[in-house]
């Protein structure tokens, strides 16, 4: 060691050995989206349509892996949800090993990928089956697996009670902490791909009402996307009349021309706040110390004026218990969300599975920037954690891979040599 530095070679082999000896002993099962055979009695199912700019896997039952494919594609999944008393409601009960057991875990039924016109075909007949023609669009958030977004979404249409036709959108996570900045230009790739389904969903006279979930960085795709159609268009369809947007790590400054933007005619905004989101105040840091949207007090000045003249609604989650130690996937029942998505979401809902271990929160505290280079420290630190606690566990390999690359590509070996030449 120099100058207090952490060698290089030292993280590395304690990176390698940890990974090593934990091989196999994650917290859940991976790779779900295998299709089991049957259901199971009383259980119920949740059929979903996605879109993704995600890159196709060749991992049996992932699907989908987190880099960016050139064009989107399409897939049609049925998920079946065990009975009541097998799980808790804001809970998914994901299976601890394969093939999953539909009387106790989440369980994949249905998993094809499908054409564009297919998927016409399949938002045609969801629409007609709702009782209102409404559409709800779900945006998952930071450090989301497809198979999160997935299993997450199906939760959320169970156990919200929707009749709506439900429509995945699932962009490029690598779903690593240290892959912040891969993930936020993530979202800006998506952009044209999500506006291409607003554009189509407006002009389906079918399609009477469409609502927008949106969840942690996903807010800055949906908010984004709508800008530019609003630009694109002199401004939104009244059709889409609702837009929820739960723990928003977007700029507030930002966001304020954004809906500038979108002119005055424009859907009704649900804020979910939340003051001790550890999560936003890390993204605060690395954005130049301007607040987030999700952790704004909204009874401060200039907040409360300014939400109150653009008709925003606002759910401060401030006093609800998390089920995350970053307190960022906090969601609460509320009249707004019953009123808007007919639904019961259960206190504590969390819309993100990138579970956060004790040892992450410590990648967290030690990663100051979301472009940089690497976390020495973190990852050294949180190497004994990843022994006694699967979430750090299951996140370990993915924050190593993210700050040197896997073995053998171009990334890896620049990244060894630059901090090689620290030692």
């Amino acid at each position: 060691m120099r100058d207090g530095r952490v060698p290089c070679r030292v993280e590395w082999l304690v990176a390698c050995t940890v990974i090593a000896a934990l091989a196999g002993c994650g917290g859940h099962a991976k790779n779900v989206l295998v299709p089991v055979a049957d259901s199971a009695p009383n259980a119920t199912r949740v059929d979903m349509l996605v879109t993704t700019t995600r890159s196709r896997s060749t991992v049996r039952g992932e699907m989908f892996t987190g880099e960016r494919a050139k064009v989107p594609s399409f897939a049609e999944i049925t998920v079946s949800i065990p009975p009541g008393n097998a799980r808790k409601i804001g809970e998914v009960a994901w299976p601890k090993r394969l093939p999953s057991n539909p009387a106790t875990d989440f369980a994949t039924l249905k998993a094809n990928e499908i054409s564009r016109d297919d998927a016409r075909k399949w938002l045609t007949a969801s629409v007609r089956k709702s009782r209102d023609g409404s559409v709800l669009v779900f945006i998952h958030g930071f450090n989301n697996r497809f198979e999160d977004s997935v299993y997450r979404f199906a939760q959320i249409v169970q156990d919200s009670g929707i009749a709506s036709a439900p429509v995945l959108v699932t962009w490029p996570s690598r779903a690593s902490l240290l892959a912040y900045g891969y993930d936020r230009e993530s979202t800006n790739y998506t952009r044209n791909a999500l506006e291409m389904l607003f554009q189509y969903l407006a002009k389906d006279v079918r399609v009477k009402e469409v609502s927008i979930l949106a969840h942690s960085m996903g807010n800055w795709l949906a908010l984004e996307a709508l800008r530019q159609m609003a630009i694109r268009n002199n401004g939104l369809p009244a059709k889409f009349e609702n837009v929820m947007l739960a723990s928003p790590d977007v700029d507030v400054d930002v966001f304020r021309q954004q809906i500038s933007d979108m002119g005055k005619q424009h859907p009704k905004f649900t804020l979910f706040v939340s003051r001790d989101d550890r999560a936003l105040a890390v993204s605060r840091r690395v954005w130049g110390d301007v607040a987030r949207l999700g952790s704004i007090d909204p009874e401060q000045s200039p907040y409360k004026k300014e939400l109150a003249e653009s008709q925003i609604s606002v759910v401060d989650l401030t006093a609800i218990k998390s089920g995350d130690r970053l307190n960022h996937g906090k969601f609460a029942e509320s009249p707004e969300i019953v009123r808007l998505i007919g639904a019961r979401i259960s206190q504590g809902q969390t819309l993100t599975d990138s579970k956060i271990g004790v040892g992450d929160t410590i990648l967290a505290a030690t990663t100051s920037t979301a472009v940089a280079v690497g976390s020495t420290a973190g990852l050294i630190l949180a190497a004994p954690v990843a022994v006694v606690d699967a979430n750090t566990r299951d996140n370990y390999a993915g924050g190593v891979q993210s700050l040197i690359g896997p073995p053998g590509t171009t990334a890896h070996s620049s990244n060894l040599q630059r901090t090689e030449q620290h030692d």
